[in-house]
């Protein structure tokens, strides 16, 4: 893990999103402030993980951490920003819903976004920094379940399977029954469709 030389009386957020490729649904980030006194062990990109152990990670973060919180942007946003601006608007909503404030913030990437705090961007966080990988696991956990929930209302495109991701699967379906509210409109084979 990274040392950060931070003064550990310092409160720290660590920051990341997750959903900026997929062409349905919001872009959702988490910010988290870690106790020190309540280390988690296994902490990683959220991608590194199985779905079953970043549902057991995340359950315990909620419990540990000083203070968490998730941000979103929704596709509206998303179409009207473009999905940089999104996910720099969710990570900001997400640092701002922290019910204590940080004094710092680590962000996932290489930009941040505009905060009260000082910020950090750290290029592959989500693997460096155990908060950032936090707060990685607790956006896609939400995220992935918020998909589950979406393909209920819009069965047929399987978004619970590839979370809205331009898949195979996902772009005959859009073919063949074409888009949902919850499609972004300014993505590529999205447009397309609208312009067919």
């Amino acid at each position: 893990m990274l040392d950060l030389e931070l003064p550990e009386t310092v409160l720290v957020a660590g920051v990341d999103e997750v959903g900026r490729g997929p062409l349905a649904g919001p872009v959702v980030a988490a910010a988290v402030i870690l106790d020190p006194e309540q280390p988690i062990d296994g902490l990683a990109d959220s991608k590194k993980l199985s779905e079953k152990k970043r549902e057991y990670l995340a359950a315990i973060i909620r419990e540990r951490s000083l203070s968490w919180a998730l941000g979103r942007a929704e596709v509206e946003e998303i179409d009207r920003l473009n999905i940089f601006h999104a996910s720099m608007l969710a990570m900001a909503r997400a640092v701002q819903a922290l019910k204590v404030a940080p004094e710092f913030a680590l962000i996932d990437g290489n930009h941040c976004p505009a905060l009260a705090c000082e910020t950090r961007a750290i290029i592959k966080g989500d693997s460096l920094v155990p908060a950032i990988s936090a707060a990685s696991i607790i956006a896609k956990v939400a995220r992935d379940n918020e998909l589950v929930e979406l393909d209920r209302r819009f069965p047929g495109y399987g978004l619970a399977k590839h979370k809205g991701y331009p898949t195979r699967q996902h772009l005959a379906a859009l073919e063949a029954l074409g888009i949902t509210p919850v499609h972004r409109r300014s993505y590529a084979p999205v447009k397309r469709l609208l312009g067919d």
